[in-house]
């Protein structure tokens, strides 16, 4: 069944703390990939509570864990890093018409956006076993 993922579908309780600098360019990383915590933490074998920590907290990770993180996330280790020359996720493209209208559907309330996910995976579904 295919999954189709809501840009910035705010889960969970809010946050006491900001974002450190690193945990703002890894959340960034993590929501265009479309990604939530709790997946990320399932490509990288760790929990979702150490995603929460890498993006709130000073941490020191170790280098082979930052390099796995930038794989998962299909960005640099130097975009995660802070160094702007170096490759950096594809947001700071114009975003595609599908892109754009996730983003509003972003904004109506959580049950609307369920049963318009609901309305793509079924029509993903339906199309992707006539091709097959």
């Amino acid at each position: 069944m295919a999954t189709i993922l809501l840009l910035d579908m705010t889960q969970g309780r809010p946050a006491r703390r900001p974002r450190t600098a690193f945990g703002e360019r890894l959340a960034k990383a993590r929501e265009h990939a479309g990604l939530t915590q709790v997946q990320l933490a399932e490509r990288l074998g760790t929990t979702q509570g150490n995603i929460t920590s890498w993006e709130r907290e000073v941490v020191a990770l170790r280098p082979e864990q930052l390099n796995e993180l930038a794989n998962a996330l299909d960005v640099s280790a130097d975009y995660l890093l802070g160094r702007e020359h170096n490759k950096t996720p594809a947001s700071n493209r114009p975003p595609g018409k599908l892109r754009q209208v996730f983003e509003r559907v972003n904004q109506l309330p959580r049950h609307q956006q369920n049963k318009v996910v609901e309305f793509v995976e079924a029509y993903v579904d339906r199309y992707t076993s006539k091709a097959s």
